[in-house]
C-alpha cells in the first residue's frame, strides 16, 4: 500500500484470500479525486467488488457489455469528473481505442492488473487479450502499474514484469505455504471415485464444499448422482444459461446449497471464507491450477481439506490434447506443466513442500503433517479404506514413508470439522444466516456482501446488547453498524425471546436429476432433450458419463447394432482414450454422441473386466 501511495510500480504475489484486493482498494479510498483503474477478467468478480464497495460508501463503477449504452456514457462522464475511487474494466474493453481516448481525460491514480499471470504465456490461464495491456506504459507513461496474482512461478513473475514494462517494481512475494490446508491425493477409478466422494460429503457437516469435475458432462452427472444420493448440490459450468449460472453461484454463496459442482470456470474471485473442502475429480492441467483452485478452501484460517481423486485416463486425455497443439513453444510449455503435475500426484514427497518449491520458495522441513505424504489422513478416507480392506480382505491404507533416518509416520486421522466453532451457537448462527438471506434478497445483493461468515460467527460469540458492543464485533465498522446495527440487535433479542430460523428445504438440482428420472421412465434420449429443453448432445454426454460410472445401464436402442459394432471395432485398434481418433477412423455420418455412448459402455466394461477393450453385445 505504501508503494502504491508513493506512485511506485509493484508486482504482488499473494495466495488466495491473502488480501490482494485490499492492497489497491484502500489506497484508492485514501486518494480523493483520483481513480484507480482495475483490470479484471470476470464480470461477476467486478460486480461483486463494486457492490461491496458501495456497502462501504466508496464510489466505484464498472463498464461492460451488459450495461446499456446510455448508462455507460454516464459512467464515463462521471469518471472524467473524478467521481469514482475505483473503475473496473475488462482487458477487452481497455484494448479498444475509444476507451484509451476517454480514459486519458480521467484523473487516473494507478492501474491495478488483477490475475496478472494471464498476461504470460507461461501462466496456466494465458489470455491473449491480456497481451494488449503491454501498451499501458506507452499510453499512460506517468501512471504507476501494479500487477496482482495468486499463482505465478518465478518465470511467470519475470514475464509479467517484462510484458507490463514495470519500472523497478517493488516486489511483494508472500509465502505460498497455506498451513491450514491439508492436501490429499489418491488415484481412483470411475467407481471408487464416486464412492469416495459420497463418503467424504457425508463427513463435512460444517461449511461449504466445492467439487471440480473435468468436463461439463461430468458436472451434470456428478450433480445428478449427488442429488440421487440425498446430497444437495448445484451445478455450475459455461454452457448453462447465464442467469441460471449466476443464480446457482448466489445460492451457494448464501448457504442455500452446501455443495457446488463446477468446471474450472467456477471460483475465480470467489470470496467465501468457510469452504471446508475442495475436491477435484480430474487431474488439473498444472500445479498452478491445482494450487489456485484448492486455495479457495480455508480462507477463514481454519483447517480445510484439498482432495484430488484423479483417474489414469485423465493423464491420457491431457497428453492427447497437448499433441493437438500446433505451436511448438506452447506445446513444450504444456508438456512441462503435464510432467510437473504427474510428478506431483505420483510422488511420495511432502505436498506442501512440493507446491512451495514449484513457485520458487524453499522450505527446510521434510514433513508438514498436513498432507497424505506426511501421514495426514481424513477420517472419511480412513473409514472408506477400512471398509474396502474388510470387503476385499486386504489392507489398502498404507502408512506414509518414513523421513530419512526417522521412524515411519503413522496416518493422522482427523475428523473433518473445523476448529474454532465450538463457541458458536448453531441455532443462533442459522437464525442470523436467515436474517442475512432476507436482508440480501431485499437489497438484491449477494449474502456475503451484506455480512461475511466470520462476522456472523463473531456475533454468535459476542452476542452484543448495545451499539457500542456491536462495534467490537469483527467486521462491524461504523458503516455496517449504521446500516444494519438496529436490525442485528433486534434479531438477537428475538432469538433470546425464543424465535428460531424457519425450516427450509435445501436447494435441489432438478434439471440434472430430471434426466435420471426420465431415463427410469423409459424415455429416449431425444425425448429427454425435448422435455428438458436441452441440446441432444448435452443429454447424450451426461448419460454417457452416467454409463461410464456404472449408474445407468447402456441401452441397445441408443445406438443401432451395426453402427455400434463398427465403433467397437474402431476401439479395438485405437483404444478408449480420446474420441477424435475414433471419429476420424469412422465414416463421416457417425456422430460424436454415438461414439461417446459406446465408448462409455466399453470403459465401464473394462473397469469390471480388466484387460477387456471391447465386448460387443455384452
Amino acid at each position: 500500500m505504501r508503494s502504491l501511495l508513493a506512485g511506485q510500480d509493484a508486482c504482488v504475489v499473494m495466495p488466495t484470500g491473502g488480501g490482494k484486493s485490499l492492497c489497491y482498494q484502500l489506497p484508492a479510498a485514501m486518494s480523493a479525486d483520483k481513480t484507480v483503474i482495475v483490470i479484471s477478467p470476470l464480470i461477476a468478480l467486478m460486480e461483486d467488488q463494486v457492490a461491496q464497495l458501495a456497502q462501504m460508501e466508496i464510489p466505484a463503477a464498472l463498464l461492460n457489455s451488459s450495461i446499456a449504452p446510455a448508462q455507460q456514457q454516464r459512467v464515463i462522464e462521471k469518471a472524467r469528473a473524478g467521481g469514482y475511487r475505483l473503475l473496473y474494466l475488462s482487458p477487452e474493453r481497455l484494448a479498444r481505442e475509444d476507451t484509451v481516448t476517454w480514459l486519458r481525460t480521467v484523473p487516473v491514480n494507478l492501474f491495478a492488473i488483477d490475475e496478472a499471470h494471464c498476461i504470460s504465456e507461461w501462466g496456466h490461464e494465458f489470455r491473449p487479450d491480456y497481451r494488449q495491456l503491454s501498451r499501458l506504459r506507452s499510453q499512460f507513461p506517468d501512471r504507476p502499474i501494479a500487477a496482482f496474482t495468486a499463482s505465478a512461478t518465478r518465470h511467470v513473475r519475470h514475464d509479467i514484469i517484462e510484458q507490463l514494462k514495470l519500472r523497478e517494481p517493488h516486489k511483494y512475494i508472500a509465502s505460498f505455504h497455506r498451513p491450514n490446508l491439508r492436501y490429499v491425493v489418491r488415484q481412483a477409478d470411475a467407481a471408487t471415485q464416486l464412492d469416495m466422494l459420497l463418503t467424504a460429503l457425508q463427513y463435512y457437516k460444517e461449511g461449504n464444499i466445492i467439487v471440480y469435475a473435468g468436463t461439463i458432462n461430468g458436472v451434470e452427472s456428478t450433480a445428478a448422482l449427488l442429488e440421487a444420493a440425498g446430497i444437495s448440490a448445484i451445478p455450475y459450468h459455461g454452457q448453462m444459461d447465464a442467469v441460471e449460472r449466476k443464480r446457482n453461484q448466489e445460492r451457494w454463496m448464501a448457504d442455500e446449497a452446501r455443495v457446488i459442482v463446477g468446471t474450472i470456470a467456477f471460483g475465480l474471485g470467489i470470496n467465501k471464507a468457510n469452504v471446508r473442502a475442495v475436491i477435484h475429480l480430474s487431474l488439473p492441467k498444472s500445479i498452478e491450477q491445482f494450487y489456485q483452485e484448492a486455495g479457495r478452501a480455508g480462507r477463514d484460517g481454519q483447517p480445510a481439506d484439498c482432495v484430488l481423486l484423479w483417474l489414469k485416463k485423465d493423464a491420457g486425455l491431457h497428453a492427447y490434447f497437448i499433441n493437438q497443439i500446433n505451436d511448438p513453444a506452447e506445446k513444450e510449455r504444456s508438456w512441462q506443466r503435464y510432467h510437473q503435475i504427474r510428478d506431483f500426484v505420483e510422488s511420495d514427497a511432502c505436498r506442501h513442500r512440493r507446491v512451495c518449491e514449484h513457485f520458487g520458495e524453499k522450505k527446510k522441513w521434510t514433513s508438514c503433517g498436513a498432507c497424505d505424504a506426511c501421514g495426514y489422513l481424513p477420517a472419511w478416507l480412513a473409514e472408506y479404506s477400512a471398509a474396502v480392506s474388510k470387503k476385499r480382505g486386504r489392507l489398502l491404507v498404507k502408512s506414509a514413508n518414513a523421513s530419512p533416518g526417522g521412524p515411519t509416520a503413522q496416518p493422522s486421522v482427523v475428523r473433518a470439522v473445523p476448529s474454532g466453532k465450538a463457541d458458536v451457537h448453531p441455532e443462533l448462527r442459522e437464525f442470523l444466516r436467515e436474517w442475512r438471506r432476507e436482508t440480501a434478497t431485499a437489497q438484491n445483493l449477494a449474502a456475503f456482501i451484506v455480512m461475511h461468515d466470520t462476522t456472523l460467527d463473531d456475533l454468535c460469540r459476542v452476542r452484543p446488547k448495545s451499539m457500542a458492543e456491536l462495534r467490537g464485533v469483527l467486521g462491524i465498522g461504523e458503516l455496517k453498524a449504521k446500516k444494519y446495527g438496529a436490525q442485528i440487535l433486534d434479531a438477537l433479542k428475538r432469538f433470546d425471546a425464543g424465535e428460531r430460523a424457519k425450516p427450509r428445504a435445501e436447494a435441489k438440482v432438478e434439471p440434472a436429476a430430471e434426466t435420471m428420472r426420465l431415463l427410469r421412465e423409459g424415455k429416449s434420449l431425444e425425448e429427454i432433450a425435448r422435455a428438458r429443453g436441452r441440446q441432444f448432445s448435452t443429454i447424450a454426454g451426461t448419460v454417457a458419463d452416467l454409463v461410464e460410472r456404472g449408474f445407468v445401464e447402456f441401452q441397445d436402442g441408443w445406438v443401432d447394432a451395426s453402427r455400434r459394432a463398427r465403433i467397437e471395432a474402431a476401439c479395438e485398434g485405437r483404444g478408449l482414450g480420446a474420441l477424435r481418433p475414433l471419429k476420424e477412423a469412422l465414416p463421416l455420418d457417425f456422430t460424436w454422441e454415438e461414439i461417446r455412448l459406446v465408448v462409455a459402455h466399453l470403459r465401464w466394461l473394462r473397469e469390471q473386466q480388466p484387460g477387456t477393450v471391447a465386448a460387443s453385445g455384452a
